[in-house]
C-alpha cells in the first residue's frame, strides 16, 4: 500500500468533517425535509443522497481503483478488490429527521476485515477514530470501555425492531426479562453512535439485529477500546455479519447479554 493507515484515516476525517457540513445544513431545517420511505420505519432524505454522493465522490478522487458500498446506492467494485469503503451518509436517518443526534460513518475494509473507520457526530463535533491494532479515539482522546462488572448498574443500548425483522419474535420478551435487572436501556437511534458509545464507557452493551454498513466503524472502535463482539450466540464476525445480530459490550454485559440473548432461535446459523 502506497499510503499509511494514518494517512487514509486523516483523509477519511476530513471527508467525514465535509458531510457533517453539508448534513447538517438540512438538519438546521429539519421540519422542512422532504422524506421518502424505504421500507417499515426505513426513511430516507436528499441529505442521505447527498451527503453519499459527496463521499464517494471525494474518497474516488484520493482512492479510484477501491470499491465502494453505501446505504442509499449501488455498490460499485473498483480494479483493487482488496480495498473497500463502507459508508452509511447518515446512520439515524430517524433521528435526524427529527432533529436528534446521528452520525457520518466511514470504514475502510480489507478483505474480510475492518482496519480503519472515521464516525463522525456533527450535532456534538464527536469525531471517533480507530485504527486496527492502535487503539480506539474520540477527539484525539484514548477510548477504554467501562470497567461496570455490577449487573444493577449496567446500562445497555438497544433498537426496537418491526415486524419485518427476523428477531422480532421474542424481542419484547427478552428485552423484559434483561430490562429488570440491570440499571437502565437506552435507544441511541444509530447503531454507530451506540457503539461508540460503549467503546467511550457512555454504555455498557449494546445488541441489535442491524446491518454491517451501520456499525462497521463502531465494531472496530469498541474493540479497540477493550470490547467484545459477539453474535447473540457468542459467535465470531463470520456469523455476525451476516445475521447483523450483534454484541458490542464490556466483559461483565457482555457475558450477561450473552445469557439472556442466546435462546433465541429465529435463523440462528449452524
Amino acid at each position: 500500500m502506497q499510503n499509511s493507515y494514518e494517512e487514509i484515516l486523516a483523509n477519511m476525517v476530513g471527508v467525514a468533517r465535509e458531510a457533517g457540513a453539508l448534513t447538517q445544513g438540512y438538519f438546521a431545517r429539519f421540519r422542512d425535509l422532504e422524506i421518502g420511505i424505504k421500507g417499515p420505519a426505513d426513511f430516507v432524505s436528499d441529505a442521505d443522497k447527498e451527503s453519499e454522493q459527496l463521499i464517494r465522490k471525494r474518497l474516488f478522487a484520493m482512492y479510484p481503483d477501491w470499491s465502494f458500498t453505501g446505504e442509499e446506492f449501488a455498490p460499485v467494485t473498483g480494479t483493487d478488490p482488496e480495498y473497500r469503503w463502507l459508508v452509511d451518509p447518515i446512520d439515524g436517518t430517524t433521528n435526524f429527521i427529527n432533529g436528534m443526534h446521528y452520525t457520518i460513518s466511514i470504514a475502510l475494509r480489507r478483505g474480510n476485515e475492518t482496519v480503519c473507520g472515521a464516525l463522525y457526530n456533527p450535532a456534538s463535533d464527536e469525531m471517533f477514530t480507530a485504527i486496527k491494532g492502535q487503539g480506539a479515539f474520540l477527539n484525539g482522546d484514548k477510548l477504554q470501555v467501562s470497567q461496570q462488572v455490577d449487573v444493577g448498574l449496567m446500562s445497555v443500548g438497544t433498537g426496537l425492531p418491526t415486524s419485518n425483522i427476523f428477531t422480532f419474535e421474542g424481542f419484547y420478551d427478552r428485552l423484559e426479562k434483561l430490562r429488570n435487572p440491570i440499571g437502565a436501556v437506552r435507544i441511541v437511534g444509530s447503531s454507530a453512535n451506540s457503539c461508540a458509545y460503549v467503546a467511550c464507557g457512555r454504555l455498557t452493551g449494546y445488541y441489535e439485529e442491524s446491518g454491517l454498513v451501520d456499525w462497521a466503524v463502531g465494531v472496530l472502535l469498541a474493540e479497540e477500546a477493550g470490547g467484545i463482539v459477539t453474535d447473540w450466540w457468542g459467535r465470531g464476525p463470520e456469523y455476525y455479519e451476516k445475521t447483523g445480530c450483534v454484541i458490542v459490550a464490556n466483559p461483565a454485559t457482555h457475558a450477561y447479554l450473552l445469557e439472556k440473548l442466546k435462546d433465541a432461535s429465529v435463523k440462528n446459523p449452524a
